[in-house]
């Protein structure tokens, strides 16, 4: 949050030395306020900070998919994950990240084990 307070502190100094604001009352506008167009969205900002952080070069989209994959290895439920993807079903999500769920497999058998006390 305090991150956050921050950034909006220095938002408001650009806002008011910006020749021309359009407020559309974003977090991240481009230098007139509206929103960042994607392509420059990558490349002045993703990327760079890719490189400052010495890391492979990956499409934007890769976060969102790295993001649903990890919920579903850590135990998230998958409608959960489908919405936060904005899926319009579930079985869209399952059907795209079914590679996950074998290990989800064996977490449950693990569980069920432990549940009723045998092994």
């Amino acid at each position: 949050m305090d991150a956050l307070r921050e950034h909006r502190r220095a938002q408001l100094t650009e806002r008011l030395q910006a020749y021309v604001w359009e407020d559309f009352d974003l977090v991240f506008p481009n230098e007139v306020g509206k929103p960042e167009e994607r392509g420059n969205l990558v490349r002045r900002h993703f990327l760079p900070l890719l490189a400052k952080a010495d890391l492979p070069r990956v499409r934007f989209h890769d976060l969102r998919h790295t993001s649903a994959t990890l919920l579903l290895s850590q135990g998230a439920h998958p409608k959960v994950v489908q919405e936060r993807l904005g899926h319009s079903t579930i079985a869209v999500t399952l059907d795209v990240y079914s590679h996950v769920l074998p290990t989800m497999q064996q977490q449950a058998a693990d569980q069920l084990q432990a549940l009723i006390g045998h092994g």
